[in-house]
């Protein structure tokens, strides 16, 4: 029996089975019997880490989708997709604070693998989270929390730690989103201002298959909470008509046109229902330190005769390492001044507040994700 391929159809799995339970309990009992056995998302992987002698699948377990308002948490089985959880908080009133391109994507594969969105002050996928349960190798179901020792390392474990069963997330009040492509961006000016460009609004993607100016866009996804994005980026002016990503249908990317909707329909790139991105394809990503990021931008752009041709496009992006803090006094003391700045005042009278940090601190604390994402099989 063939499992069939992964998502970009150039691996197919060689596991010899693959389980599809229906309750937890029968999860335990797959797993403790399996010499050897991994969880299989949405096949979102573009090489063999997620194949194993045997595979296993959530999509049988109930989404049991339960959103506590009191914490503002929302737990649910690893095997939902992040659209579908999205449209659930979307519907009671709440939100993520950020997403990923694709939402099409398990929300357990996602965390376990680091996924993450972009965004000056936005951390990984995995940084929402704020419990874990998991069966291991043995059949045992556990639990994990922030104030255990282990909490980071099984959120972000690859699957090496078990098969985990359920998620809870922190959430947020619902907010709408604007998003807005400039096309246009000379090369010297990216170069000379990527920082202030890459911060320019609450989520920041620029696409370019590093070749000519007229083939490099910037997506600014805005907060309608927040200032609003500019006329001009640079010299990028805004697109009057919507594009499509990967050489794919503008009817399959989100809307554009600065047009304020849902979260979750903004911050993804692609549309839930629709194929995401272009599919034969492989991908490959780089995360490379803030005060490396120009040099590393410029170093790739002189290799562009032999990129391009091979290349649907490149997907740049920012991120911070988004640290949970458990315990304030880790943090800051009592008769410490701190510089902060107000990013958001909800409807409750809320505040989010954003430390103010020197640039050489701030250095340490973000990352630039270099995405030669859609690279031609």
């Amino acid at each position: 029996m063939s499992i069939g391929t992964n998502w970009a159809r150039h691996y197919e799995y060689t596991a010899g089975a693959l389980h599809a339970p229906r309750t937890v309990n029968e999860l335990r009992g797959i797993v403790a019997a399996a010499p050897r056995i991994r969880a299989l998302g949405t096949r979102h992987s573009f090489n063999d880490l997620a194949d194993s002698a045997e595979l296993v699948t959530l999509e049988g377990l109930e989404p049991s989708i339960l959103v506590d308002a009191e914490s503002e948490t929302v737990s649910f089985s690893a095997g939902v997709r992040y659209g579908d959880l999205a449209a659930e908080l979307e519907r009671a009133g709440w939100a993520l604070r950020n997403m990923a391109s694709l939402p099409h994507i398990s929300v357990g594969g996602a965390v376990a693998t680091g996924t993450h969105g972009s965004g000056d002050r936005n951390g990984t996928l995995a940084r929402a989270v704020s419990g874990i349960e998991l069966v291991t190798a043995d059949g045992d179901l556990v639990e994990f929390s922030p104030v255990d020792d282990e909490f980071d390392g099984a959120v972000v474990a690859l699957g090496a730690l078990g098969v985990v069963t359920r998620l809870t997330l922190d959430i947020e009040p619902s907010y709408l989103v604007r998003q807005d492509v400039y096309s246009g961006l000379a090369w010297p000016r990216l170069i000379e201002n990527y920082a202030a460009i890459t911060s320019r609004a609450y989520s920041v993607s620029i696409f370019t298959d590093w070749s000519d100016d007229s083939r490099t866009t910037v997506w600014l996804k805005t907060r309608m909470d927040e200032r609003m994005p500019p006329g001009e980026v640079y010299g990028a002016r805004p697109l009057p008509a919507e594009v499509g990503l990967a050489e794919g249908s503008a009817s399959s990317t989100t809307q554009q046109g600065g047009v304020p909707g849902p979260w979750n329909e903004r911050l993804p790139h692609f549309k839930m229902g629709f194929t995401p991105s272009n599919g034969d394809e492989l991908q490959t990503e780089y995360l490379v330190p803030r005060h490396h990021a120009v040099a590393a931008l410029e170093a790739v752009r002189a290799l562009r005769g032999r990129i391009t041709p091979h290349l649907h496009v490149t997907e740049l992006r920012k991120l911070n390492d988004g640290k949970r803090v458990n315990d304030v006094e880790d943090v800051v003391g009592v008769g410490q001044k701190v510089q902060v700045e107000i990013t958001k005042i909800d409807d409750r009278g809320k505040l989010s507040l954003s430390p103010v940090v020197a640039e050489s601190d701030a250095l340490a604390e973000t990352a630039d994700a270099i995405e030669s994402s859609q690279i031609e099989a």
